[in-house]
């Protein structure tokens, strides 16, 4: 099969890219409901899993404001899951073979994230089940930021390589500190339901642990930026100013929220500032990667 150049692609699947921006805006939008369920103890709102509870598939009154909260959460993957196969669809018209499976593997990542959410219930809110269900989450924004580059990124060449060591390097110390985050998470009140498990690590080491990762993951992020422009790799060095920005907007909140006994609104926005780190984080990793359009 061969690869159409971007300009047929185009005429042949003119909504590819609103859908493949859909795909990555409607992926991010869920972590934060997802986040939303965790914040007002709503993780057991629907006690079992598929069905809502042992008689029925939907929510009822007896289930109050938890059973909805947790039940419209749910509902919403269904809206991923449209957005995802119409991508996949319009991908396929395209004729263009990697964005097709780029897009086909974020469809297949929502139905596990599916199974996972409903092992997360079965398991009474298992802290590091609940982690992954996250991080697979992450897993997914990242592709479909690749799936964007891949339809329009701009043309780069390939970056030192030093800078594209660093990125490397940014990009595994990045995913340590989201995965420290949900320990965090795990260890702390919000874990999704009052009674539900928790790690039972010191909420206070852990939250230092993860800040000193941060701080490495700032200081990487640094010494990219530096090689950046220094290199004139322009694409890089603005991918890599957007992740640093993301870094201590994610930092500053870190502290506020951590010093005010962890509010639920900035938590929240924490958890879609993690969401945009992961995407960044692949951005920044991709603009080291040569990239030519063909022609």
């Amino acid at each position: 099969m061969t690869t159409a150049p971007p300009e047929t692609s185009t005429r042949r699947a003119p909504y590819l890219w609103p859908l493949a921006v859909a795909n990555l805006v409607a992926n991010i939008l869920i972590v934060v409901t997802g986040g939303a369920v965790r914040l007002t103890s709503s993780g057991l709102g629907c006690p079992t899993w598929p069905r809502c509870t042992e008689e029925s598939f939907v929510t009822h009154p007896e289930l109050g404001a938890h059973g909805v909260i947790e039940f419209g959460n749910r509902m919403l993957t269904w809206i991923l899951v449209v957005i995802a196969i119409a991508c996949v669809v319009a991908a396929a018209r395209s004729g263009r073979r990697r964005a097709r499976n780029l897009a086909v593997a974020v469809a297949l990542g929502i139905p596990a994230q599916a199974v996972l959410g409903g092992i997360t219930v079965l398991t009474d809110l298992n802290p590091y089940v609940v982690a992954l269900h996250f991080l697979v989450s992450m897993a997914i924004i990242g592709i479909c930021v690749l799936l964007l580059d891949e339809l329009r990124g701009p043309e780069r060449p390939e970056a030192p390589a030093l800078l594209r060591r660093l990125a490397l390097a940014a990009f595994a110390v990045g995913w340590l500190v989201l995965w420290l985050g949900t320990i965090v998470t795990g260890s702390g009140p919000h874990s999704g339901d009052l009674d539900s498990r928790r790690t039972g690590l010191d909420p206070q080491v852990v939250s230092h642990v993860h800040a000193w990762a941060v701080y490495v993951l700032v200081a990487l992020t640094l010494a990219m930026l530096v090689l950046a422009r220094r290199a004139h790799a322009d694409v890089a060095a603005r991918a890599v100013a957007l992740l640093l920005a993301i870094e201590v907007l994610q930092g500053v909140l870190g502290f506020v929220q951590y010093f005010n006994d962890l509010p639920e609104l900035l938590v929240a926005v924490h958890m879609l500032g993690a969401a945009l780190t992961s995407a960044a984080l692949s951005w920044a990793l991709l603009a080291t990667r040569r990239a030519a359009r063909t022609p």
